[in-house]
C-alpha cells in the first residue's frame, strides 16, 4: 500500500465516502491519528517508507532506466531521522488501538529490522512474521546479490499481556484444507488490471500491494465491523479489501493524488453478502445444545434406536436424554464409547438416527437447534 508522508499541515482537508463505514482522512498520519479516540481501533495495517536509500537511477546492464522508488517521500537523512519517525507514528497508532488489537507492519531488509527493534523497544508484543515470498519478484539486474523475492510482515499485539485479540484460526485452517496456516505466504506482485494507473498508462503509486497480501492479512485478525487503520493509505489497498470484507476503515494519507485515486477505487468497491461473512463459529464458541433437547422439540422420539454408520451398534433412545446399550446406560459420548471399546466418543459424530431418507448424523440435528438458536437471538 503506499506511504504516508510527513511534513503535512494539520489544517490539509479530509476526503470522506458516502458510506462512513469507509474514509480517507488528508493530512499527516501522525497529526491525524492523535485525533481518534483512544482505544478505538481493532487493527492496524502499516506499510511505512522502507527508506530503500537509493542513491542516483536504478538501471538494467543494457542502461535502461527501472521504475524504481525514488520518490522523496522514501527519503531521510540518516537512520536517526528514519527511527524518530518509525517511533511517532508507532505511538500514535499504539495509542488508537484498543488493548485487544494488533498491528502488522510491512517492510523490507532495508527497514523491517530497525521498526520490528523500535516497536519491541515500545512495548508491542511480536506475535509472529510473516514472509510473503513473491512469485513474480523483480530480478535482480547487476546479478551482484541475490533476487529480492519476498518481505516481512511483523504481527504484534498492543502489549505482552494482550488477551483477547482476534486469530480466526480454525477459518484459516478450513480454508487450508485443514492444515494449520503457514507464516510463509506465496503471493504475487500486484499486476495487470489490478495495479492502479493513469491517463498516461503510468503507475499511480510505485508500491502497490495486492489485494490477496491484504484479504489475508484482515481475514486472519479482524471481524465484519471492525475498525481497521491504514497510517499510510496510498492508493487504498486496505481501504478497498476492508469495504469487500465488512470492515470499516479509515486511511491517513498525505499526498492528495493518491487520495484522490484511492477514494475512487474503494467507492466503487462492492461489499461481499454478509452470509459470506460471518464469523467462523468454533466448536467451543457455538451455543450448547443437550442431546435431551433433540428429544423435547420432538427430533427424536423415546424408544428410537441410535445407531454408528455402519450399524455395528445399537443404542435405545430412553425418555431422559440418555441412551442405553444392553443394560448399560449413559450419555451418547458414554455409551459410544464403550459400544467402541474406546476411552472417548464424541458421541454427536458417531451416532445416527434412521429416516425415510437413510441414516442421519444427529450432530445435523444439533446443527439446526443451534442456527434457530442464533436467527432469534
Amino acid at each position: 500500500m503506499g506511504v504516508s508522508r510527513r511534513g503535512a499541515s494539520a489544517r490539509a482537508p479530509r476526503t470522506k465516502f458516502d458510506s462512513p463505514a469507509s474514509r480517507i482522512i488528508v493530512g499527516d498520519c501522525v497529526a491525524e491519528m492523535s485525533k481518534l479516540p483512544s482505544g478505538s481501533v481493532d487493527l492496524v495495517f502499516a506499510d511505512p517508507p522502507y527508506n530503500l536509500q537509493l542513491k542516483g537511477e536504478l538501471k538494467r546492464p543494457d542502461e535502461s532506466h527501472v521504475d524504481a522508488v525514488n520518490n522523496d517521500w522514501d527519503k531521510f537523512s540518516s537512520f536517526a531521522a528514519y527511527d524518530d519517525f518509525t517511533r511517532a507514528w508507532l505511538l500514535a497508532c499504539r495509542r488508537a488501538m484498543k488493548p485487544s488489537a494488533t498491528i502488522w507492519v510491512i517492510g523490507s531488509y532495508h527497514n523491517i529490522f530497525r521498526v520490528g527493534a523500535i516497536m519491541q523497544d515500545l512495548g508491542f508484543w511480536v506475535l509472529n512474521d510473516i514472509v510473503w515470498r513473491k512469485t513474480n519478484p523483480m530480478p535482480n539486474f547487476r546479478g551482484r546479490r541475490f533476487t529480492n523475492a519476498h518481505e516481512t510482515m511483523i504481527w504484534a499485539a498492543r502489549d505482552e499481556n494482550a488477551k483477547g485479540y482476534t486469530f480466526n484460526y480454525e477459518a484459516l485452517k478450513a480454508a487450508n484444507e485443514d492444515v494449520q496456516a503457514r507464516s510463509d505466504w506465496l503471493i504475487p506482485l500486484c499486476t495487470g488490471n489490478e495495479r492502479l494507473k493513469d491517463k498516461d498508462g503510468r503507475k499511480v503509486h510505485p508500491t502497490q500491494k495486492p489485494e490477496g497480501l491484504l484479504a489475508r492479512v484482515l481475514l486472519s485478525s479482524s471481524k465484519p465491523g471492525d475498525l481497521v487503520i491504514d497510517p499510510f493509505n496510498g492508493t487504498g489497498t486496505t481501504g478497498a479489501v476492508a469495504r469487500r470484507l465488512g470492515r470499516n476503515y479509515i486511511g491517513f494519507e498525505r499526498d492528495r493524488t493518491y487520495a484522490a485515486a484511492a477514494e475512487k477505487r474503494i467507492a466503487a468497491i462492492e461489499p461481499l453478502p454478509e452470509a459470506t461473512l460471518a464469523p467462523f463459529m468454533t466448536a467451543r464458541e457455538a451455543p450448547r445444545v443437550a442431546f435431551s433437547e433433540l428429544i423435547e422439540r420432538g427430533m427424536i422420539s423415546p424408544g428410537a434406536k441410535l445407531v454408528d454408520a455402519k450399524k455395528r451398534h445399537g443404542a435405545l433412545v430412553r425418555a431422559d436424554g440418555a441412551i442405553m446399550l444392553g443394560n448399560k446406560v449413559g450419555s451418547i459420548h458414554r455409551i459410544g464409547a464403550m459400544a467402541q471399546g474406546a476411552g472417548a466418543c464424541n458421541g454427536w459424530t458417531f451416532w445416527h438416527i434412521e429416516t425415510s431418507k437413510g441414516l442421519r448424523l444427529i450432530d445435523e440435528l444439533r446443527a439446526e437447534i443451534r442456527n434457530q438458536m442464533m436467527a432469534a437471538g
